[in-house]
């Protein structure tokens, strides 16, 4: 017969084995709930770079999307602005030697060596839902701002569809200015991204898209409609005032046909938009 004292310790290495069992299954549990969070985590920002990086008219999905060849890729060259001693900066803008058959060939902004780096511009984006008054930044944006406007006054926007909407809480957005309205179309040339860690995309932000390639900015653009979370990869150039955010908010409601959807996301407006006209007012 065991002793009391026998059967206590008996107890006793039962409870310890109990806790040394329960211990372990607590760290399993902890190991296999990090595990799916890692997975899940890695699932997010995969899913925000496939979408993210649609932003730009020559992303190979988005050329899946609309029917074009991915070949459009631009190989660009442009170098980034310098400032020079008059406060002015030079720009480079790079010819689009890619091949892709839906640039259209509208000359290159004049006196690039002198680009204007203060001030506004005013344009007037009249489109068959409204029109759209937008401000360009030259402080911000000296070379952008330029090409935005020279491109204005050269018709080059006009009659040309906003061929994607995005609407998400965190993204939302309308993409504009391929004249070919396919989402790989833009100038001839091409010019360096204008950013900086701290740029963000805010409600009413005009924002020039490009292809993921660094030096890849050219005709296409999008403007916010929510406060839009994006890395800082894409030129702000302007602002959207309220009146245009206004008939922005009209043509989110109606959402879009999600025709790029899963990546990079959106698709064609169901509230078909067309810039009628785009003029420099000011």
């Amino acid at each position: 017969m065991p002793t009391n004292k026998q059967r206590r310790v008996a107890a006793q290495r039962r409870l310890q084995k109990q806790l040394e069992r329960r211990a372990e299954l607590a760290r399993k549990r902890r190991r296999n709930l990090l595990v799916v969070v890692t997975v899940v985590a890695v699932a997010v920002v995969a899913g925000a770079v496939a979408l993210f990086a649609g932003i730009g008219g020559d992303d190979p999905d988005t050329a899946a999307a609309t029917g074009t060849s991915t070949s459009a890729a631009p190989e660009a060259t442009a170098a980034p602005a310098t400032t020079n001693a008059d406060g002015t900066v030079t720009c480079t803008y790079a010819p689009d030697t890619s091949g892709n058959p839906n640039l259209t060939e509208a000359g290159t902004p004049p006196d690039p060596a002198a680009t204007p780096a203060s001030g506004t511009v005013a344009l007037l984006m009249s489109t068959d839902q409204g029109e759209i008054p937008l401000t360009l930044d030259r402080a911000k944006a000296p070379c952008a701002a330029a090409s935005f406007a020279y491109l204005a006054s050269q018709q080059f926007f006009d009659g040309s569809p906003c061929h994607r909407e995005v609407n998400q809480p965190t993204f939302g957005v309308l993409q504009c200015g391929d004249p070919t309205g396919t989402g790989s179309g833009g100038p001839t040339y091409k010019f360096a991204e204008e950013v900086t860690p701290e740029t963000t995309y805010p409600r009413g932000t005009i924002a020039m898209a490009n292809s993921g390639t660094p030096g890849s900015t050219g005709s296409q653009f999008f403007l916010c409609f929510v406060d839009t979370q994006l890395s800082p990869d894409y030129t702000a150039v302007g602002t959207v005032d309220e009146a245009g955010l206004a008939v922005l908010d009209t043509i989110a409601a109606a959402g879009n046909d999600g025709s790029f959807e899963p990546s990079p996301g959106g698709g064609a407006p169901n509230l078909p938009v067309t810039i009628q006209t785009m003029t420099v007012v000011g």
